[in-house]
């Protein structure tokens, strides 16, 4: 594979510069990060994840992820958003030991949920080490996973709904204002539009709230309080997980879908530098990195981790390619992470900001899963197919409260996420008919995101032109 045109090493530019790029592509990730423990706020009713926590998990999450894959790939890791199905659903259990607990206490059962979802990595990289991608690929094909990412967006669409409804006005601001800069904005501002969205509406809410206006049900548009009573300064907040089996099956089966979006995150990397990392240093360490990153982050109450596409834009639009200067970001991350009263004026958002920003993340989500159905072309005239597909959607959406049984004294919720990952494994396995083969669809595969050697396939691709 070619090296693309490129900085390679951003010390020629000299440290004032790399700066500045550390400061660029922290705010490419901010707006997303900071966004999931907002949102994961409001199925806590107020005692969820802590932006603090969240930050200094990103940065040092970023920093441990560059050393397991030898400081060779530039990759950001931001907050995960294919766990929020998760977090709503361990907040609104109710049997078992989770029986009265108060929403505080229910939070680091989700987070003993997700250490054990980030654990699940080492095991794909274990065995893509061993057998080699093509064979673990054959058990996760497009007809499988498409319809599990369908249903991580669409099960999360009524709290889009929800949230938005408190003030419509507030949420349209936000969501025509990530269209406009989506579709219409330049430069950097294109690959921030989330961020944009959110700091436009919140002015605009701060315009309303000034101007004496209200919510439709009389409630305050913007709460100070907390901020008022932060410090300037302090240390984040940190919980330890607990651990608990309704809440591992909750959690752990969303890394399915994850991983398969670290496998296609890593690619794109490939395709924008021009290097193939899945190769070198090797996929099995990425996973290493983004899987021990998930659950050390977890594990002392933060939200798990994902390779950021918003950092990938950021080296397109840059051409600097450089590893140090995302660690410098990642070091940013730390640093913002000690200063409480900035955590909670971004906690003071209004949650029909959230909710408008919500409307185009979860549809994305569900729409990324259409994709990867349609750009790879899965046959539903296959019976196999069409029957995997119809048992994923329908046992993720139809067990709105999912399946709950006891084993001995323990009593144990099976979500339907996950009542869907395992039926569609499963049933892929089994049915006869499985002709899907990694690798062998190379545009397939790329379409999918998952293609091995993206730039030189990019460049055979030229050629036959």
């Amino acid at each position: 594979m070619k090296e693309k045109e490129g900085i390679v090493d951003a010390r020629q530019l000299g440290i004032p510069k790399m700066l500045l790029l550390g400061i660029q592509h922290m705010f490419a990730m901010f707006g997303a990060t900071i966004l999931v423990p907002i949102l994961v706020n409001t199925y806590f009713e107020g005692e969820g994840l802590s932006v603090q926590v969240t930050l200094i998990c990103a940065g040092l999450g970023t920093l441990f992820f560059h050393l397991c894959s030898k400081f060779k790939v530039p990759a950001f890791l931001g907050s995960s958003f294919a766990f929020l199905g998760g977090f709503a659903t361990v907040a609104n259990l109710d049997t078992g030991i989770f029986a009265g607990m108060s929403m505080g206490e229910k939070l680091p059962y989700a987070c003993g949920g997700i250490v054990v979802a980030g654990l699940l990595y080492l095991v794909l990289a274990l065995i893509i080490k061993l057998v080699g991608i093509q064979k673990v690929m054959r058990f996760l094909p497009p007809a499988v996973t498409g319809p599990i990412i369908i249903c991580i967006g669409l099960s999360l669409a009524p709290s889009a709904v929800s949230n938005a409804s408190t003030n419509w006005l507030l949420a349209v601001i936000a969501l025509a204002v990530i269209i406009i800069f989506n579709i219409w904005g330049k430069g950097m501002f294109k690959i921030i539009p989330i961020l944009m969205g959110v700091v436009i509406s919140y002015v605009a809410a701060l315009i309303m709230h000034f101007a004496g206006l209200t919510n439709p049900d009389g409630s305050a548009i913007l709460d100070f309080t907390s901020m008022a009573s932060s410090s300037v300064v302090g240390l984040p907040p940190f919980i330890l997980c607990k651990f608990d089996l309704t809440a591992i099956l909750v959690m752990a089966p969303i890394a399915i879908a994850t991983m398969m979006e670290h496998i296609g995150d890593i690619s794109a990397i490939s395709a924008t530098v021009g290097q193939n990392f899945i190769q070198d240093p090797g996929l099995h360490r990425t996973l290493i990195g983004d899987g021990l990153a998930t659950s050390l982050s977890a594990a002392f109450g933060g939200p798990a981790n994902t390779t950021y596409g918003e950092n990938t834009g950021v080296l397109e639009l840059s051409k600097v390619y450089d590893p140090r200067v995302i660690r410098i970001a990642a070091v940013f991350a730390v640093i913002l992470s000690f200063f409480p009263k900035v955590a909670a004026l971004i906690g003071s958002l209004p949650s029909a900001i959230i909710g408008g920003v919500s409307f185009m993340l979860y549809g994305m989500i569900s729409a990324i899963g259409v994709r990867n159905v349609v750009e790879n072309k899965v046959d539903f005239t296959k019976s196999r197919n069409l029957i995997i597909a119809a048992v994923i959607l329908v046992s993720g959406l139809g067990f709105s409260d999912g399946l709950t049984f006891t084993i001995g004294s323990a009593s144990i919720t099976l979500t339907a996420l996950s009542i869907a990952a395992i039926l569609g494994i499963i049933l892929n396995a089994i049915l006869p008919g499985n002709d899907y083969e990694f690798g062998k669809d190379l545009q397939g595969d790329r379409n999918r995101g998952l293609d091995m050697n993206p730039f030189e396939s990019r460049e055979k691709k030229s050629e036959e032109k």
